[in-house]
């Protein structure tokens, strides 16, 4: 075998031209198949990265009246169900979730600072594990402590968005503001410890996004009825193990939010939803999976030119060295011998073709990421698979000719010089 290689790569190095030459369709097929496949991994996880964001893992369970989500400042005679504690350790024990949180939230408040009014942001009454689980930290000030629960205390945190938009960059920590016509004062500041751009695609979107730049004012949940007299209802956000978990995780929070909520009794159609956001990005990288696929098959195609190219070339080989393989006949050589030698040839041919390939996809990817400014990841797999299918062709199209020069007959073959 180790001979068969050393002869093959003789045969290649004695016709430098026409074996580049021969490669070049596998070289380009390989390239283009290299470079596609990076732009379709590099695409997906760019989608995914727009959609989930800065990657916590988060999932948000909100209650839907029918097929509208639910706001306590709705009005209407509707109680929203009671989330029980022992629902929320069920959700907590729950595979694939590592944390849960259970929050109160309220948009477009009456909130002022002396004569300055916020509007737009966001009011939450949050428990203890609202800021780990959403991915926010302090910097300045304290977080709430088990006293700011248990003793109701009238104390909120603010973001650095409320920091700029109500008290117009100064410390705030101390200061009261009133929620409701209700004093509270001020005792930290949070931010997220990641930041991230996501893509607006409709107007729930924008809203969204304009809550969070606006800024969001937190409030122990058990001081919620404080500013908020009337029942509220409770939504959660839960933090999976991974990306790939989001929506079973999700699925299973609001499964076990749902089971205390009786609509025939009450009357009502309540019912808890999680965002399914990873149906989303599939969705997504299934239309431009489909797309770049197309051109797949296209790119494939110069690979069958290639295979083809190996063939020809193949036979000009057995052609020019007739009176070699007769010799080698004549001295004992089995046909099996022979045929292993062209086919490991015409295998070394491609696999060159298939390296050189994979090397000029990965740069033509690049700099197609580059100047068009679409991401790029490179699949390892691919790789492997493309420098595999290269041999493979090299197998299949030398076949022909390999079987030619092993049935030759050596006394023709020695009369032929």
């Amino acid at each position: 075998m180790l001979e068969n290689i050393r002869l093959a790569f003789q045969g290649i190095w004695s016709h430098k031209m026409r074996s580049f030459l021969t490669m070049l369709g596998i070289i380009i097929g390989i390239a283009s198949i290299i470079s596609i496949v990076s732009t379709i991994k590099g695409t997906s996880e760019q989608i995914k990265e727009d959609l989930i964001g800065a990657g916590n893992n988060t999932v948000r369970i909100t209650l839907y009246d029918g097929d509208f989500e639910y706001y306590g400042d709705s009005g209407g005679d509707k109680a929203p169900p009671v989330i029980l504690n022992e629902q929320k350790a069920q959700v907590l024990k729950q595979k694939n979730i590592v944390n849960a949180t259970f929050f109160y939230s309220r948009t477009y408040s009456e909130i002022y600072y002396g004569d300055t009014s916020f509007s737009g942001g966001t009011v939450l009454g949050i428990d203890e594990n609202y800021l780990d689980t959403c991915g926010y930290q302090v910097v300045m000030g304290r977080g709430f402590v088990d006293r700011d629960f248990n003793e109701y205390s009238k104390v909120v945190l603010v973001d650095t968005n409320v920091v700029e938009n109500l008290f117009l960059g100064e410390d705030p920590v101390g200061k009261v503001l009133e929620i409701q016509q209700e004093p509270f004062t001020v005792a930290g500041v949070v931010s997220q410890k990641e930041e991230f751009l996501p893509k607006m695609n409709n107007l729930t979107d924008y809203d969204t996004y304009t809550q969070m730049t606006v800024g969001s004012v937190m409030l122990p949940y058990k001081s919620w009825p404080i500013p908020f007299k009337f029942d509220e209802p409770q939504n959660a956000i839960i933090r999976a193990d991974s990306t790939d978990n989001m929506s079973t995780a999700g699925k299973a929070a609001a499964d076990i939010l749902n089971s205390n909520i009786d609509n025939q009794k009450m009357k009502t159609s309540f019912s808890y939803k999680a965002d399914d956001i990873m149906e989303q990005v599939r969705s997504m990288q299934k239309l431009s999976e489909s797309t770049n696929q197309q051109l797949i098959w296209i790119a494939s195609i110069s690979l069958l030119v290639g295979g083809i190219g190996v063939m020809n070339i193949m036979l000009v080989s057995v052609t020019e060295r007739t009176s070699e393989i007769g010799l080698k006949k004549a001295i004992g050589a089995r046909k099996s011998t022979i045929l292993a030698q062209f086919l490991t040839e015409a295998s070394v041919l491609t696999s060159i073709g298939g390296l050189i390939g994979v090397g000029s996809g990965i740069g033509l990817s690049r700099i197609v990421s580059r100047i068009s400014g679409t991401p790029s990841a490179i699949s390892v797999p691919a790789i492997i698979l493309s420098v595999l299918f290269s041999t493979l062709i090299g197998l299949v199209f030398g076949l022909l000719p390999s079987v030619t020069a092993a049935n030759l007959n050596p006394i023709d073959a020695l009369r032929s010089e």
